[in-house]
């Protein structure tokens, strides 16, 4: 078995000196791009990270977290995000945020970076795509949100049952004919699960279903709603509160103020503009 690989090993195999690996592995200045990169392919070629032990004789535990969210101007991210802020600064943690932008490849980036400089944790905003073995080195030190993986630790939404929850609300105050607004069903989660779950109500209640998938964006939701509202239409349920407010400010300009609208999320602007829904 090949023995672990020190910090003197990489500098012989990049052709540099052992205090310029160190200053690469702290991302310190006074290092050539070129030498950087030089360095750094030498570490991921041959899978390097310092040892938690080496830090810690060196008086380097850092204790950093790695939030990587899906995308910055998510509300409902951000929301939980600001939860997580005050529990790791109480132990003592900074966090760092970074955006996946729902692309697997730049997921596998940051979590490459991230292991270089042996981050302490990573807070990841799951998303349809993420291939598993690529987390597969941080199983004890991930936390997944928003998604369910074997062997991780993760927090997820009741799809299901928040639209089936908010339906049976509708259904018990007399609306039978109820549109829906979500998420194409390549979002297993917010998209699939929870459009299914709308399906499934208007099944079993024997309901008509109107249904549009346009997507996550406020302009999406304002540009799409028309499509799902009749002259019968007495409420609206948006599978995210940034669709909803997008259908928000269209029915306001067509004076359907009246139209019952309900959504998934806990968006304070939402609140603001909505109290009753």
């Amino acid at each position: 078995m090949q023995n672990r690989l020190t910090i003197k090993d990489i500098a012989r195999l990049s052709g540099v000196g052992k205090s310029t690996v160190s200053r690469v592995l702290n991302n310190e200045s006074g290092v050539s791009e070129r030498t950087r990169e030089r360095v750094e392919a030498v570490m991921q070629q041959h899978g390097f990270s310092p040892s938690r032990s080496a830090r810690a004789m060196r008086g380097q535990s850092d204790k950093v977290v790695a939030i990587i969210v899906t995308r910055l101007d998510s509300l409902s991210e951000n929301l939980a995000v600001q939860t997580m802020l005050p529990a790791f600064y109480e132990q003592g943690y900074d966090p760092i945020m970074m955006e996946s932008q729902f692309s697997p490849a730049l997921v596998e980036e940051h979590l490459g970076m991230l292991a270089r400089r042996n981050i302490d944790g990573v807070v990841l905003f799951g998303f349809t795509g993420i291939d598993e073995a690529m987390l597969a080195p941080w199983r004890d030190t991930l936390v997944l949100m928003a998604r369910d993986a074997p062997g991780f630790a993760s927090v997820c939404y009741d799809d299901e049952g928040a639209i089936t929850l908010l339906m049976q609300r509708l259904y018990d105050r007399g609306h039978r004919h109820i549109s829906f607004l979500g998420v194409p069903h390549s979002d297993v989660t917010t998209g699939e699960r929870r459009h299914l779950a709308y399906l499934a109500f208007c099944e079993k209640h024997r309901l008509t279903p109107t249904a549009a998938l346009p997507g996550l964006g406020m302009k999406q939701g304002y540009d799409t709603v028309a499509s799902v509202l009749t002259a019968e239409t007495s409420a609206l349920v948006c599978a995210t509160d940034t669709l909803a407010l997008g259908a928000s400010k269209y029915l306001q300009q067509q004076g359907r103020d009246a139209l019952q609208l309900a959504s998934v999320g806990s968006t304070p602007l939402m609140k603001f503009l909505h109290p009753e829904s």
